[in-house]
């Protein structure tokens, strides 16, 4: 896998552009969209029939073809083998091979539950699934511009999954320490991160007016959280809470979000 780029790498001003093409250098520097919707095709082919069998992957790259198909539409939702599994026809530890072999080649990130001790709430166990270049999730989603893009049902869930790798590059965490948090009413944190003495709640928004809601009354409450920062598209601050902050991703990449 190639190293990716980051907002920092390729400028805030091309942040729309790092979005929609994702990081692999090829796709975001083609000298237009049609370009590098080609090369992203030639690439998802080309790993499938040779990178994935080079790193010791047996699996057909037709199987492995449908999956990754059928994967990407679950990108930013809980991880539901059973469900995969009678689509394809397999068994369903066949299917977590599968998802195991992309979880290793790297296109692929798993994000684990967090559990609360003592909290008095069922909460969720499932893990979430999330590809990790947005320019190969929305090939394989066939999204074929910016345009689409902001039409497209996945649009929110692509841009959380964009937002939460920068900030996870911003804060320094290890992904194997962070975590997200659901309760099965409702309540939810899109990225619960440990930074030294401070617990930390992100919620991720594709909105041009972020505001408190809920899930993050009750993540508050509930996790001890000692702050929690709505990142959204923008370049501004905004105090939505005593402890809740909203934070432009243009801002955040600049001055941090902390």
């Amino acid at each position: 896998m190639l190293s990716p780029f980051s907002i920092d790498e390729t400028g805030s001003g091309s942040i729309n552009r790092l979005w929609f093409r994702g990081g692999l250098p090829p796709s975001f520097l083609a000298r237009s969209q049609a370009e590098g919707r080609t090369w992203r095709t030639a690439f998802v082919r080309s790993f499938r029939e040779r990178d994935l069998p080079q790193l010791g992957i047996t699996v057909p790259a037709s199987t492995m073809r449908r999956f990754w198909t059928m994967l990407a539409p679950c990108h930013g939702n809980r991880w539901n083998a059973a469900e995969l599994s009678r689509s394809l026809g397999v068994s369903t530890p066949t299917v977590n091979s599968y998802l195991d072999a992309l979880l290793d080649a790297l296109v692929v990130r798993r994000l684990a539950p967090w559990f609360e001790k003592n909290l008095r709430k069922r909460q969720v166990k499932a893990p979430k699934v999330d590809l990790t270049d947005t320019g190969l999730l929305h090939t394989l989603l066939g999204i074929r511009s910016e345009f689409a893009l902001l039409g497209h049902p996945k649009c929110g869930a692509s841009w959380e999954g964009f937002a939460m790798q920068e900030a996870v590059r911003i804060l320094s965490a290890d992904w194997e320490d962070c975590h997200y948090w659901a309760t099965h009413r409702g309540a939810e944190i899109d990225l619960l991160v440990n930074d030294g003495n401070q617990r930390i709640g992100l919620e991720f928004k594709k909105t041009s007016a972020p505001k408190m809601t809920r899930s993050i009354h009750s993540a508050l409450a509930d996790l001890h959280l000692d702050r929690v920062i709505v990142l959204f598209p923008g370049d501004t601050r905004l105090q939505l809470h005593k402890r809740v902050e909203a934070v432009g991703l243009t801002l955040a990449c600049s001055q941090g979000l902390l």
